[in-house]
């Protein structure tokens, strides 16, 4: 069968790589990039370092307003598929990439499969919440990551085609784990700072980045939580420190941002990780870091378990008592499955059926 597999961003791309070579050994894949992300250090080099396919056709629609980029998107998409004709169109995550592959397809009846499903932090000032919801609802396979996931799509009447997989990011950093030794040697070398005394921060969301006095909370706590920072900062972060003249302390180190090896490297070497994105969550949940989330929401609730995540908004006082928690409870058994998801997910698609799809739906 011929499934497309429709990226933008760079947590989807970490999401791609397992499905991509899993799918690749029983049907034909053809990749479509939107652009959504387009920065070298935040698209190519994840190509590179996790093998990926080069995208079959790259849309180039990285700018504009959430309604905008969603929009100009879909279209775009439409037209690839109905030259395409594919049996499927495969998706990864929240963003508007997701959305909008989600849309092009079942509007001219393309049945989708949604990867990484039934997530859910029931905030919907958050972007991503509504693209998550609005894909589960129209696609025809749900592939959940964790059996919580699983229980809150149910909740929502969406039982049909729905199956818990494991998650693919846990096979991504299986894939490369081997490299990150050496990588992250070289690397903390470099940066001047060793293995276990330094927090690692990312900052991207609007909550955190557009309001100035969330911006100057998070400097705050950063200058004042004793330790060394590097802090990869995605575009936005860097815009809006300097039209707020928000001035970071001489402890943090401001930084491009940087590949999946480098980013996985420093989220295991780290002694803390200060963040509000979903994925790094998760990562720094598999790589036994404990994280503080700069948000009062987790759509990862299995990382709140036995104190590895904490929740603190971007209130100083609360990311400075996360940050000087006691070490958390070891984990016994991983909420994420067995790195074997991207292997179910297809085995899965091996049982794909067009009029099966139109019956239920």
């Amino acid at each position: 069968m011929r499934f497309v597999t429709i990226v933008g961003a760079r947590p989807q791309f970490v999401k791609l790589a397992p499905v991509s070579a899993a799918l690749r050994a029983y049907h034909q894949e053809i990749i479509i990039h939107t652009g959504q992300h387009y920065d070298v250090n935040m698209s190519d080099v994840f190509f590179q370092e996790l093998r990926i396919p080069k995208p079959d056709f790259h849309l180039g629609l990285g700018a504009g307003s959430h309604g905008e980029m969603t929009g100009k998107m879909t279209e775009a998409i439409e037209k690839m598929l109905i030259s395409i004709k594919p049996d499927g169109v495969i998706v990864f995550g929240d963003t508007n990439s997701t959305l909008a592959g989600a849309l092009a397809a079942v509007k001219i009846h393309i049945p989708v499969a949604h990867v990484e499903a039934g997530l859910r932090s029931y905030n919907k000032s958050m972007p991503e919440e509504i693209n998550r919801i609005l894909t589960d609802h129209i696609s025809y396979r749900l592939y959940c990551p964790t059996e919580t996931a699983r229980k809150q799509a149910a909740a929502e009447g969406l039982v049909d085609g729905v199956e818990v997989s494991g998650d693919v990011m846990y096979d991504a950093i299986l894939m490369v784990r081997n490299k990150l030794a050496e990588r992250s040697r070289d690397l903390l070398q470099s940066l001047h700072v060793n293995s276990g005394e330094f927090a690692l921060a990312t900052i991207h969301r609007p909550v955190n980045t557009d309001d100035p006095a969330a911006l100057k909370r998070i400097a705050a706590a950063f200058e004042q939580c004793g330790m060394p920072i590097l802090f990869p900062a995605h575009p936005r972060a860097r815009k809006f420190a300097a039209e707020y003249g928000v001035v970071w302390s001489r402890n943090v180190t401001i930084m491009d941002p940087v590949g999946y090896l480098d980013m996985l490297a420093l989220e295991q070497s780290a002694h803390r990780i200060l963040t509000d994105s979903g994925g790094v969550q998760k990562e720094a949940f598999l790589m036994q870091t404990p994280c503080v989330t700069l948000r009062e929401d987790t759509e990862w609730p299995e990382t709140l378990e036995g104190g590895w995540n904490v929740l603190t908004g971007n209130d100083t006082a609360r990311i400075l008592a996360a940050l000087g928690r006691s070490e958390p409870v070891y984990m016994s058994k991983n909420p994420f499955g067995d790195g074997h998801a991207a292997e179910k997910i297809v085995k899965s698609l091996n049982f794909w059926s067009k009029s099966d799809w139109f019956s239920h739906k």
